[in-house]
């Protein structure tokens, strides 16, 4: 899916998602409760009703074993007319000779409910049936199996029978159609529970969704107060957030509006004055011998608008790259050598330093930093810069550099100049703040080399701190992730 798809595609309602996966886990828990009531309730009825027929058998098989003959037609005078309807007896030989079957044979009964005539039917042998088998081996047996004669699913239970004229086999059996009908007989009641708590799920889910969308809706509508109004405990981290970006956004939009009016003032400022000499001299009010003075101006202040144009585009780009920093990792980050660029820095800044009548010394220890040399040279030259411009004549500045005790390296700048208030100290970062207005503008400041400071140090994971005294100096440390 491409990203203008996923922009354009409909999100899915909560609420309807939630009630679909509501209602479906009713369903599945109804079907997994209804098969599993289903399998225990058969199950429990097989052994019932395997203990009902055991109970018959062995009481018919008792009776027989106690009768002087043992045949047919003494077996067929023992049974009752409801019995031998609704149940099954076979009774089998040794050999597996059937001697009578209650399903194949023709009973007939007088009015008294008394058997008198047995028509028997020819049979195929039953010496290979399993629970004759068993009952032999055994003396008994229980076996559920589809009956070859009957061609019905059964339910067998067979008896073995020692009399004195040998060994036979009696067997009860019950058609499992039976079983399961009653099973069937019950369908209607399930069918109506299931509809019933399928309905009682749907009206549950509804009102369920409704109770936990309903909170983040008056959240949606109260922003102003989320994290006061949070609900649920899951949802205060996403409160937070929300608060979060709301405030990020407003901070932002509050930085823009007064970086255009900085921005508008710091250029309308040069800029008056460069028309206002220009002027001048082009009129012919300027008389000749002020004419190289009024020069100069022009070129001073066009080389203040030069200055602060170049450093808004630094940090037109600086922004930029911290955008995508979570992102893309920086190509030209590179292993940088600190100390080198520390003694570079001094150099370069040592015409600046004795102007201002202050004296540059360092301190360059070994230390390795991962970063881009440009940004970082940058970085160390604007904060040299800033101790050179904010000292006093006669004062020091001192860079430094080298390596923690827990490893991580470190840039310093320390002088002993005019100091920073404390109530400022938390804004000097920012973009055209300046402690002293009219110090900065008479050095030649844009107000922007302690922004692009801020975020170089950004870009390189970096943390700044910064300790100051009003008439003692300014320390602040650069202080670098530790190598890998």
């Amino acid at each position: 899916m491409t990203d203008d798809e996923r922009r354009t595609r409909q999100p899915l309602s909560m609420t309807r998602r939630y009630r679909r996966g509501l209602i479906l886990t009713g369903v599945l828990c109804v079907l997994a409760m209804l098969a599993a009531a289903t399998l225990l309730f058969q199950r429990s009825y097989v052994e019932r009703v395997d203990s009902y027929i055991a109970q018959i058998c062995d009481g018919y098989a008792a009776a027989y074993k106690a009768q002087g003959t043992h045949d047919a037609a003494s077996f067929v005078t023992m049974l009752p007319e409801e019995s031998a309807r609704t149940l099954r007896f076979t009774l089998i030989d040794a050999d597996g000779t059937v001697l009578f079957d209650s399903k194949a044979s023709a009973l007939v009964y007088d009015g008294t409910h008394t058997l008198r005539a047995v028509m028997d039917s020819t049979l195929p042998n039953h010496a290979d049936r399993p629970e004759f088998r068993q009952a032999m081996e055994k003396g008994s047996a229980s076996v559920t199996r589809e009956s070859e004669t009957m061609q019905t699913e059964t339910h067998y239970y067979a008896r073995r029978i020692d009399t004195p004229e040998g060994t036979q086999v009696l067997r009860v059996g019950e058609d499992i159609a039976n079983i399961w009908g009653l099973s069937a007989d019950t369908l209607p009641l399930l069918c109506a529970a299931v509809v019933l708590i399928l309905l009682a799920a749907t009206l549950f889910s509804w009102w369920l969704t409704r109770r936990m969308v309903q909170p983040i809706n008056h959240l949606a509508e109260h922003l102003n107060t989320i994290e006061a109004d949070v609900p649920y405990e899951e949802l205060i981290p996403l409160a937070r957030t929300i608060q979060t970006d709301r405030k990020l956004r407003e901070d932002n939009e509050t930085m823009r509006r007064e970086f255009t009016a900085n921005v508008s003032h710091e250029l309308k400022t040069p800029l008056t004055s460069i028309s206002g000499y220009a002027e001048l001299i082009e009129t012919g009010m300027a008389k000749p011998e002020d004419i190289p003075t009024f020069a100069a101006r022009i070129h001073k202040e066009a080389q203040r608008m030069i200055a602060l144009v170049s450093d808004i585009l630094q940090l037109s780009e600086l922004d930029s790259n911290q955008a995508s920093h979570s992102r893309e990792p920086v190509t030209e980050m590179a292993p940088v050598d600190l100390a080198a660029l520390v003694k570079e820095t001094a150099q370069n800044m040592t015409v600046n330093a004795r102007r201002a009548y202050v004296t540059l010394q360092y301190d360059a220890r070994p230390a390795t930093v991962r970063g881009s040399r440009d940004q970082l040279s940058e970085l160390t030259q604007n904060l040299c810069d800033n101790a050179i411009r904010y000292n006093r004549p006669g004062g020091h500045v001192e860079l430094s550099c080298g390596t923690n005790a827990d490893g991580c390296p470190y840039f310093c700048v320390e002088d002993n100049g005019i100091g920073i208030p404390q109530d400022s100290q938390s804004r000097v970062f920012e973009r055209f703040y300046r402690v002293d207005k009219s110090r900065s503008k008479a050095t030649g400041g844009t107000g922007l080399g302690l922004a692009i400071v801020k975020h170089i140090a950004l870009l390189h994971d970096a943390r700044i701190d910064l300790q100051s005294q009003v008439g003692t100096g300014t320390t602040i440390r650069v202080t670098f992730p530790k190598n890998p």
